[in-house]
């Protein structure tokens, strides 16, 4: 786990923006399964997080069209809500920063790190945008 002190400032950039933390498994099943859309970002201290990930995720907070909740998880230190989030994830591996959309409980897209890695915050903003117009209305 990394020191809460460490990772404050990258929870707050999400929570800032209208995400809610999600702390434990039940937390995360009942914004998952609960009726409607749940976008999910599986928040990570790595660069690709702190470059794009988040930005992107801040980004699209503001959008006109989103999902009905949107939740984090932070890898290394939510670990049991993040290992739930990742059983909804299925059958992509595990992987963070990651970001999945879910309406009424099944999984309608995902982003996982390899889709991050190398793009921009926009690019990345574009894709989820694009998912919300699709699956948030």
């Amino acid at each position: 786990m990394y020191p809460e002190e460490l990772i404050a400032p990258m929870r707050a950039e999400l929570a800032n923006s209208g995400y809610t933390e999600t702390k434990t498994p039940d937390e995360v099943t009942a914004a998952i399964e609960a009726d409607g859309t749940t976008f999910v970002v599986v928040n990570s201290v790595c660069g690709c997080a702190a470059g794009s990930a988040r930005p992107a995720a801040m980004a699209v907070a503001k959008s006109s069209v989103k999902p009905d909740r949107m939740i984090t998880v932070f890898a290394g230190n939510d670990v049991d809500a993040v290992n739930q989030a990742r059983k909804h994830m299925l059958p992509f591996p595990p992987s963070s920063p990651s970001m999945a959309l879910f309406k009424n409980g099944e999984l309608v897209h995902m982003v996982e790190r390899h889709h991050i890695e190398g793009r921009t915050a926009e690019m990345i903003a574009g894709n989820l945008l694009g998912a919300f117009e699709e699956h948030c209305k």
